[in-house]
């Protein structure tokens, strides 16, 4: 599986040891973040440009996710989610890692770096990519919900009208 990520400078030695981690597993890891460590460097471009990676992968038949992190995780969220067609969540456990795939078919997950051991970490990666979507009909149809409004700005009819 191809694998994209993205940090910061708040996760920049993490990523080193994820890359060397996810390629040991036989991942085809792509890196979208700094080369070198700058305290002032900015996520958005990064996180971005990863879940660009995603989707456009995705698109062409790719088997793709992608991982984004920095300090808390937040920001790093928020940048890949305004990309049309990622599905990023926030990850801080197992059972996290494992719904934000199983129920919500997420693409990418954001890890807050100074949040977790390394150790932690890897582990919600692991299980969010082992985890297959599980396709139930009730989660399908809310993903496509999500999808429509993304596409142009549809929404289910309010059930309080």
């Amino acid at each position: 599986m191809r694998i994209h990520i993205a940090t910061d400078h708040a996760g920049l030695e993490f990523s080193t040891q994820l890359q060397h981690h996810l390629a040991a597993q036989g991942h085809d890891v792509v890196d979208h973040g700094p080369v070198e460590y700058d305290p002032l460097d900015d996520y958005p471009a990064f996180c971005i440009r990863a879940a660009q990676a995603v989707v456009r992968d995705q698109a062409a038949g790719v088997e793709t996710l992608g991982v984004v992190f920095g300090g808390s995780g937040n920001g790093e969220q928020i940048a890949a989610n305004k990309v049309r067609g990622v599905r990023a969540a926030l990850v801080w456990n197992l059972a996290t890692a494992e719904l934000a795939r199983e129920h919500n078919d997420a693409n990418v997950i954001a890890i807050g770096a100074r949040q977790h051991t390394f150790d932690e970490a890897v582990s919600f990666i692991d299980r969010f990519i082992a985890t297959p979507f599980s396709g139930e009909e009730r989660h399908a149809r809310r993903i496509a919900q999500l999808a429509a409004y993304e596409t142009d700005g549809t929404l289910a009819p309010d059930p309080r009208a």
